[in-house]
């Protein structure tokens, strides 16, 4: 009993790294369904979540970073995409140092951009963007292809996609998303199959 309160704290206090309250209700509802038709394994996704969390925490212990930026981190397959806002050079590259040495992190992929943080208003855009971009990935008509294996983040209009896929698979996903409003660019984080 004592064990699963600890869960429960642990997981409500993850929800404030998600980026919207858009993305939390897509997201939450594939995550069932990605277990199923995951290609990682049950033991990597949970590595990929500890990861996370693990940069995340490390963040909390660095307040000047935080003072000066808005970061966040997203593990597929121990391979760690950044992103977010920074003042300047040296808080992405600090924050680009803690996550590469965070353990189990083989790689990490830095699009931490240099400038002002988003606003509540792009980052309003960016949960609409992701959303339905995810929608929009039910549409892909690739035999075998499962939309849940998509991991798709947005900033400033940037949307970024990880998952393990064939390049068949990439292309159609990228295809979709590239021509939703608002999408200013497409950046492709995935491992090929």
């Amino acid at each position: 009993m004592k064990r699963a309160m600890i869960l429960i704290v642990l997981a409500s206090l993850s929800l404030g790294l998600l980026q919207g309250c858009a993305t939390a209700v897509v997201g939450g509802a594939a995550t069932g369904a990605s277990v199923v038709h995951d290609r990682r394994s049950a033991g990597t996704m949970l590595d990929d979540k500890t990861i996370t969390i693990k940069i995340m925490n490390e963040l909390l212990n660095h307040p000047d970073l935080r003072e000066h930026s808005s970061l966040s981190a997203s593990s597929f397959n121990h391979l760690v995409l950044l992103t977010g806002q920074a003042e300047n050079a040296a808080y992405r590259n600090q924050f680009e140092q803690i996550a590469a040495s965070t353990p189990m992190v083989k790689r990490t992929v830095n699009e931490v951009q240099i400038g002002p943080n988003a606003t509540f208003a792009e980052q309003s855009k960016d949960s609409w963007i992701t959303s339905k971009a995810k929608i929009e990935l039910f549409e892909v008509k690739i035999p075998g292809f499962d939309p849940t294996r998509v991991k798709v983040i947005t900033e400033k209009g940037v949307v970024y996609l990880m998952g393990m896929v064939t390049p068949e698979e990439a292309t159609a996903v990228v295809e979709k998303v590239r021509y939703l409003s608002g999408v200013k660019k497409v950046v492709r984080v995935f491992e090929y199959l």
